[in-house]
């Protein structure tokens, strides 16, 4: 599975933005998908992730309720909409894909949009 990362950007703190991640693979439909990120300084964390259909999805307490992950299968796309941004949200953002779910580790990488929220 191949993942690539897109939508990555500067913006004010209290804008939006969204990220997507396309799979070249033809088995995206498969895989629990998720997003991570790592701030300059810091360990990579977990942000979200979705199942396979959809249907469950978790989110770090650190972005509940502003934060929104979907996929389109048939794009085999996943995305990650960001609202009510925080300077603390400035970080490199990583897709990834997970046969049974995106933690404790995804199964693959993806290379990595950089977010960078100003005050």
């Amino acid at each position: 599975v191949q993942l690539q990362a897109s939508g990555g950007g500067l913006v004010q703190a209290g804008g939006s933005l969204r990220l997507s991640c396309a799979s070249s693979g033809r088995t995206f439909s498969s895989y629990a998908m998720g997003w991570f990120r790592q701030a300059p300084g810091k360990e990579r964390e977990f942000v979200s992730g979705i199942s396979v259909s959809g249907g469950s999805t978790d989110y770090a307490d650190s972005v509940k309720g502003r934060f929104t992950i979907s996929r389109d299968n048939a794009k085999n796309t996943v995305y990650l909409r960001m609202i009510s941004l925080k300077t603390e949200d400035t970080a490199v953002y990583y897709c990834a894909a997970g046969a049974k779910w995106v933690l404790p580790e995804p199964d693959y990488w993806g290379q990595g949009t950089k977010v960078t929220v100003s005050s």
